[in-house]
């Protein structure tokens, strides 16, 4: 009974250790983006560019926008390894003042939830037209 034990044992370790030696891994180019100063009512989409470092498909199940005004859209397909991918954010730019929002990732990856940023300015035409 001992040995049937000690071999289930064994056996479950090794599968679990293979399991873990094949993970996604998600490596973002940037984890904030800055708009900087941007008129009222001008393009609002970024995107923010990852890569799949690990050696599993990389399944982005959902991402999720701190704020309304923020919509976030991921890619349907998983992302092989090696290969890049891209998040889509469109921020509302018909609000005038500060941008600070969080968008948070959620993955089969090794880090399954990872938080990426917008920050930025957007500024009424007449306040930029006096800057400038």
């Amino acid at each position: 009974m001992k040995k049937v034990m000690i071999i289930l044992f064994l056996g479950f370790l090794g599968t679990t250790l293979n399991a873990q030696d094949t993970q996604a891994k998600i490596e973002f180019k940037t984890e904030v983006i800055d708009y900087g100063e941007i008129a009222k009512g001008s393009d609002g989409v970024r995107q923010f560019e990852f890569t799949n470092t690990g050696d599993a498909p990389l399944i982005i199940s959902r991402v999720y926008s701190s704020c309304g005004c923020t919509i976030p859209k991921k890619p349907e397909k998983p992302v092989a390894p090696g290969e890049t991918g891209v998040i889509e954010v469109k921020y509302d730019t018909k609000r005038v003042g500060p941008i600070r929002k969080t968008i948070t990732v959620y993955s089969n990856a090794v880090e399954s939830t990872k938080a990426i940023k917008i920050k930025g300015t957007v500024l009424d035409q007449s306040v930029l037209e006096k800057k400038n």
